[in-house]
């Protein structure tokens, strides 16, 4: 049993008892076994053994603080020395630094003993992780008073680490400069400041001060210190001459300085330099792999993270949360919605799922693969939900196009007293955009000047882009005009604005003033040009910008740019040239080109090209009912019925259904919706009853439908569907 202590233990001196309790330290049972034999013999009053008993509970895997406190308590207080003191304060200071800091003060309250320089050690590391300047200032104040403890170079490198870990590098600096001696850790300590407060020249320039004043001091410590110091895009030129120093001094064979360097090249977006160091590693462990991964998610290369964390599964290295955090975010970033389950199951295996920055990385991931559902959950199941969460639920709705559920979520976290920050308010302009919300937008306007967070990136171009969407290019333009340095996104919102409201022109003359003040254009750019060029028919000029794109810009045309001028000929009559230019496109174009011809052929009544148009769109298994329907129609037209019939076949054959029409309007700050054939507004029935007044009138007045193709006289069978159009025009008109 562990009570049964043996028998030669009722002989053991103190010292002997002390030497025997050093020795099961690893054994909780043997521990409580010699602890009884100390309470049943007395010794337990005596301070060397209370203070042995108290290092061996607080020494455990598991540290029984509470027993530590009883042994503690049971000395008298006559009989505690500085040790017993210190044998509290070492490891409450580790586990529980506001319990160190009461205990520091209740022995400076105590006439017996006076703080020794372990004393103040323990204070100042429980100050760091309490995070308290004004008992870590207190207690510095104190320790001036002792020359034995301002003289030590293990108690000035803790108060070096305390202000240092409290951001206050300034005075980490003066006790550093006033340190009568000082060793690799003081250095290392310094020098990590300056990296935690991202000064990563003063870090450096120290770094060459310790190899002229003490160039013995190099080592692992001071080398990983300074490498995380210049882990910035700026600091690439220091980190290769400390990855030359590295090798020069031997110190590639630790771990943690290969570790460091991945980092470094990862951080400066250098993952060629970042993958050779890994290849090189001898000893990879975990944080290496980690590094490499998240290195390449914050590259943009997505698809490497991925395939790295294969690897690193493979080879039968555990992920930690750091890695879980890198490849959630390169799944969000490809839309890998398998590879995020995967490593969400993998996650909850192993334990990783309650971390806050874990779970927003999670919630991310399945916000932006479209997993709206899941992403709720996720966010629902937090106690403690950042702004960073907030964020990333709102820009996963208006992502997925569900703008109303993104305002109101954002609602709900103004409602519940959370400041926003410039991504989240954003997103919610980019939602007031996508269904033409003014009054809301105007209110996330006055937010962002309640709290003052200017025009910049990404703020003024998502509220420029909502008043245009809008309708109100006034607004808009003013905005615009006073983002501060404007970047190619802000341009790019303004001229879409423009083109998107008919005003080709206006934004023609804005490409052309982006291009003066130096700004220089994307692909996005240019399809808001070509769709200038469309609505106003201007084919030449329309060429003329297709061809500058590629010639002086250096711009591949994307399938958008393609689109474009296809939109451009077909608006403009010319169907033959546009069906050449189609045939000429090398790029895999799917159905979207045709799609664009054979809706113009509408219009212009060109059945030859249409249903060469629509036939294309048939082969190519288009699942757009409209499609199914002009094409119908351009037979029946032509009174090709057997051709009618195939096509409607192929219809039914594939599982098209015709989408039914959608139209909202906004009144009295609510945005109301209305789809063909659902009967869930609450005010349904007397919508009901104004269509039907709306549609006697109508026809009364000798309306006919503009959405009918004028060459289908006879309809036949599809009659139906052009009465279904003609209900969808009707609530729009109505909405």
């Amino acid at each position: 049993m562990a009570a049964a202590a043996p028998s030669s233990a009722r002989r053991m001196s103190h010292t002997q008892f002390i030497e025997l309790l050093r020795r099961r330290a690893s054994c909780p049972r043997h521990g409580e076994a010699l602890h009884a034999w100390a309470l049943k013999s007395g010794a337990a009053s005596h301070a060397p053994v209370a203070n042995s008993l108290i290092n061996f509970y607080s020494s455990l895997p598991r540290p029984l603080l509470v027993a530590a406190f009883a042994v503690f308590d049971d000395i008298p207080p006559a009989a505690r020395d500085v040790a017993s003191w210190n044998s509290l304060l070492n490891p409450l200071s580790r586990h529980r630094p506001l319990d160190a800091l009461s205990r520091f003060r209740s022995m400076l309250s105590s006439s017996t003993v006076l703080p020794s320089p372990h004393s103040f050690a323990a204070a100042f590391t429980a100050a760091a992780r309490a995070a308290s300047a004004p008992a870590g200032t207190a207690a510095h104040a104190l320790a001036c008073k002792i020359p034995s403890a301002v003289s030590n170079v293990y108690v000035c490198t803790s108060l070096l680490n305390m202000y240092c870990k409290l951001g206050i590098v300034s005075d980490a600096r003066r006790v550093f400069d006033g340190m009568p001696q000082r060793n690799s850790f003081s250095w290392s300590t310094m020098v990590a400041g300056y990296a935690a407060e991202k000064c990563s020249e003063e870090a450096f320039d120290l770094f060459r001060l310790m190899l002229e004043e003490c160039p013995s001091e190099k080592s692992e410590f001071v080398a990983t210190a300074v490498l995380s110091a210049v882990s910035v895009p700026l600091g690439l030129l220091m980190g290769e001459q400390m990855h030359g120093l590295i090798v020069k001094d031997g110190l590639l064979d630790f771990v943690s300085v290969e570790n460091s360097l991945v980092t470094m090249y990862a951080k400066a977006g250098c993952m060629g330099a970042a993958f050779h160091v890994f290849e090189s590693s001898r000893e990879r462990n975990s944080i290496t792999w980690s590094a490499m991964i998240t290195g390449y998610a914050q590259n943009g290369e997505a698809d490497s993270a991925v395939s790295m964390f294969s690897q690193m599964h493979a080879a039968g290295f555990t992920p930690t949360e750091f890695t879980f955090v890198g490849v959630l975010n390169a799944s969000s970033d490809l839309g890998a919605l398998a590879v995020g389950k995967q490593a969400h199951s993998l996650m909850v295996k192993l334990g990783f799922e309650v971390q806050i920055y874990v779970k927003s990385a999670l919630v991310d991931m399945y916000a932006k693969c479209g997993c709206i559902a899941d992403a709720k959950e996720g966010f629902d199941q937090l106690y403690e939900v950042d702004i960073v969460l907030w964020t990333a639920m709102v820009s996963g709705h208006v992502q997925n196009g569900e703008h109303e559920e993104a305002l109101t979520l954002y609602a709900r976290m103004d409602k519940e007293g959370i400041i926003p920050s410039k991504s989240t308010i954003a997103s919610g302009l980019r939602a007031c955009a996508g269904i033409a919300a003014l009054e809301p937008g105007k209110q996330l306007h006055t937010q962002i000047v309640k709290y003052g967070l200017g025009l910049g990136a990404p703020v003024g171009s998502a509220l420029s882009t909502m008043y245009s969407k809008c309708g109100n290019l006034e607004d808009g333009m003013s905005v615009f005009r006073r983002i501060p340095d404007r970047d190619v996104i802000a341009w790019n919102s303004i001229i879409s604005g423009f083109s998107q409201n008919g005003c080709g022109n206006g934004a023609l003359d804005l490409f052309e003033e982006m291009k003066m003040e130096g700004t220089i254009p994307d692909n996005i750019t240019f399809i808001n040009i070509l769709c200038a060029c469309s609505h106003m028919g201007l084919v030449d000029r329309g060429w003329e910008y297709f061809s500058l794109m590629t010639k002086d810009y250096g711009l591949t045309p994307r399938l958008d740019h393609y689109a474009c001028m296809v939109d451009i000929l077909s608006r403009a009559g010319m169907l033959k040239e546009a069906k050449d230019f189609i045939e000429s496109i090398t790029i895999d174009h799917g159905t979207c080109l045709w799609r664009i011809v054979l809706g113009a052929c509408r219009s212009l009544r060109d059945f030859d090209v249409g249903a060469y148009a629509g036939e294309q769109l048939m082969e190519l298994g288009t699942g757009d009912s409209s499609a199914y329907i002009l094409l119908s129609n351009i037979y029946s037209s032509q009174r090709k019925w057997n051709d009618v019939e195939r096509v409607r076949h192929l219809m039914r054959l594939r599982g098209v259904n015709k989408d039914p029409g959608c139209s909202w309007v906004e009144l009295n700050s609510r945005v109301h919706v209305f789809v063909v054939g659902e009967q869930q507004h609450p005010e349904a029935e007397n919508i009901n009853a104004q269509l039907r007044r709306l549609a006697k009138h109508m026809k009364d007045e000798g309306y006919h439908s503009s959405s009918k193709l004028s060459f289908d006289e006879e309809l036949g069978p599809l009659a139906e569907s052009h009465e279904e159009d003609q209900l969808e025009w009707i609530s729009a008109a109505y909405s």
